[in-house]
């Protein structure tokens, strides 16, 4: 079937350059080409002819014939003799050679007037070097495997952050850097999934639809299944379920995830983001804070070779070595000042804070109010990898009370850059106290908590069966993604939500 002229589409009230580029795509079909191919040749990839021949001297010919595509991104026309660039997905690009006497007249004049840059074609010659030692391919022929109608935006105007996040495939047609990150993503995911494969970690998958909310302090995504006809909540954590598995006897399993939290959007926070979730049997938060480590480290060495990573504004970030430790309420202490502990009462921290200018939700128990304080006075400052350890029990209802300070849980939040990359815990498997600490969590529901975790009757009776001794560890990969590169979360995210552009 040939392809269909659109009347509403050519519109004389475009911009000019997207109605020159649509009056060239009618010129072509009306010539009976095409401006979408079905398939167009292509013998290898640029990058696999640039490997097979490297060295070539200035002037020479291969005698080897080999069709070739790419993007136009370059174009100079002259009387007989026009040059391109072309680039393909990876970035690697080669220059294409058009000469009268090897293509003729007509061939030459329809290049020059129908070809644009943003053109996906396919070029079929000889592989040369040009006179000044260029690899090339001197063209015999040409096919258009795609008409861009939009123009390319202009190379010494770098796009705006908006627009990057936006238009993420112009974006990643233009600029280097989007394109080396959106392979890094990968390679960091191998070495996850390597590091987790040599410690006999199994990788699982757990519902991202659930019947309710849990394994983390967030405000849920809400959806409607027609189906069952009742509510359900896209998936904030899948820890409880990650650890039904633990209680089935899969003793150390993993699983990367898309979560979801109905909550702000900021450099690290997006309301849908990638998590990486571990529980490993017999272990507690000591174990899980080494794995962590080693973890983040076998990531750095697969993508840079070392763990000394560098970010995209070239600075050096050193992730190697181990990393120290700190109690958060010495922390807090040293932030404002004055002995702050687990027994601080709520009346003492809300003066606190009113001192430091701090703004409290009256709904904020002790507990939160102490880490938001933490939050305040050491903002800036966790720079260096830094494990910060011992968090409030009444704000941490899945984790192991703490084995020598009463009123904390055996918990850590690690630090890098400024920003928590990722958190562990020695597990709570009394199931018992499990359900008084849900229990204290539905009556903070009740009063107005969105974030509360609900009871968990399922939950409840998978660790009746009995739980063995477990360290877990969540970590956002995304924000992995950041501590490696110094990006913003919405760089490390390759189609962030955005909201909709205004008509």
């Amino acid at each position: 079937m040939s392809e269909q002229i659109n009347p509403a589409v050519e519109t004389d009230d475009l911009p000019e350059q997207l109605r020159i580029r649509r009056e060239k795509r009618s010129a072509i079909l009306a010539r009976g080409a095409q401006a979408y191919a079905v398939a167009v040749a292509r013998t290898a990839s640029l990058k696999e002819i640039r490997e097979r021949h490297q060295g070539l001297e200035i002037d020479t010919t291969t005698g080897v014939i080999e069709s070739l595509s790419g993007r136009v991104i370059f174009k100079r026309d002259t009387g007989k003799l026009c040059f391109a660039t072309l680039r393909e997905g990876d970035g690697t690009e080669l220059q294409a050679m058009f000469s009268l006497d090897k293509v003729g007249q007509e061939v030459l004049d329809q290049w020059k007037s129908e070809i644009d840059l943003g053109d996906l074609v396919s070029v079929t010659g000889e592989i040369i070097t040009s006179k000044r030692g260029e690899l090339s391919i001197l063209a015999s022929s040409y096919e258009l495997a795609a008409k861009s109608l939009r123009p390319l935006p202009v190379e010494h105007k770098p796009l705006s952050e908006e627009t990057r996040v936006r238009m993420r495939y112009v974006d990643l047609i233009v600029r280097p850097e989007a394109r080396h990150n959106a392979r890094l993503r990968p390679q960091v995911m191998k070495a996850l999934r390597d590091s987790f494969a040599a410690r006999n970690f199994i990788e699982v998958e757990t519902p991202m639809l659930q019947v309710m909310q849990g394994g983390a302090a967030a405000r849920p995504f809400k959806t409607h299944s027609n189906a069952y006809d009742m509510d359900l909540f896209l998936r904030i954590a899948p820890e409880l379920f990650l650890k039904r598995c633990v209680v089935g006897g899969l003793e150390r399993v993993f699983e990367i995830n898309r979560n979801f939290r109905n909550e702000g959007a900021d450099s690290s926070h997006s309301p849908e983001f990638a998590m990486l979730e571990s529980y490993h049997a017999y272990g507690d938060w000591d174990t899980v804070a080494t794995l962590t480590r080693e973890l983040v480290q076998e990531a750095a060495m697969a993508a840079f070779g070392s763990h000394v990573v560098t970010h995209h504004d070239g600075r050096q970030v050193d992730l190697g070595g181990t990393w120290r430790e700190a109690n958060l309420f010495d922390l807090i202490s040293e932030g404002v000042g004055e002995t702050v502990t687990p027994q601080t009462p709520i009346e003492d921290l809300t003066s606190i804070a009113a001192k430091l200018g701090m703004k409290v939700d009256p709904k904020w128990i002790a507990g939160k109010l102490a880490e938001e304080i933490f939050e305040h006075v050491t903002e800036g400052q966790l720079n260096e990898p830094i494990f910060v350890k011992g968090y409030p029990v009444d704000t941490s209802p899945l984790v192991r009370a703490h084995r020598e300070t009463p009123g904390l849980v055996e918990k850590w939040d690690l630090y890098v850059e400024g920003f928590e990359l990722a958190t562990g815990y020695s597990e709570l498997i009394d199931p018992v106290i499990q359900r008084e600490r849900l229990v204290e969590q539905a009556a903070l529901g009740a009063k107005g908590d969105v974030e509360a975790m609900p009871l968990d009757e399922d939950f409840l009776r998978a660790m009746e069966y009995g739980t063995p001794p477990m360290g877990g560890m969540g970590m956002g990969v995304d924000r992995l993604l950041m501590a490696l590169t110094g990006l913003g979360i919405r760089e490390t995210i390759l189609f962030p939500l955005v909201k909709p552009e205004e008509s």
